[in-house]
């Protein structure tokens, strides 16, 4: 279905707020996190809780439309850290298969609590049922923009 072009304006507006908020919380929670922890890392450790106990690196590298260099580098700071273990795929010799481990998993909810303050004061000002509401519309935007990438 296609769209009259004076929708434009409208549709690039959302998209420029989503990528504002986004830009702004991300700087946000990024503060509150525990040190040594980047917002990247994070976000792999909390990959492994939304999505799946288990992935590849090229895996990752795509769900964070990222380089496998970019998404090998965070995955070494991570096992560094103790956050994560990456081993040789049992099927085949060249692939490596992620783990997040308890450590890593601490880590996260860690990470969750020290940002939680932020969370209750935001909830303070924009009612929890209404973000939810929106979560919904925005989960929906999300699937699309998934789905189109690999078009």
């Amino acid at each position: 279905m296609m769209t009259d072009s004076s929708n434009d304006h409208e549709v690039f507006t959302y998209f420029n707020e989503i990528g504002i908020i986004a830009q702004l919380s991300s700087g946000l929670f990024e503060q509150c996190l525990p040190e040594g922890l980047t917002q990247s890392q994070f976000s792999v450790l909390n990959w492994f809780v939304r999505v799946d106990v288990e992935a590849t690196p090229g895996r990752l590298a795509r769900a964070f439309q990222v380089t496998g260099g970019a998404m090998t580098n965070t995955l070494k700071k991570l096992e560094s850290k103790g956050f994560i273990k990456v081993e040789p795929d049992k099927n085949s010799g060249r692939q490596k298969r992620v783990t997040m481990t308890r450590k890593g998993s601490q880590a996260r909810d860690k990470a969750i609590k020290a940002v939680a303050p932020l969370l209750r004061e935001f909830a303070e000002r924009f009612p929890v049922e209404k973000l939810r509401r929106q979560t919904r519309q925005l989960a929906e935007v999300r699937q699309y923009l998934d789905e189109y990438r690999y078009k």
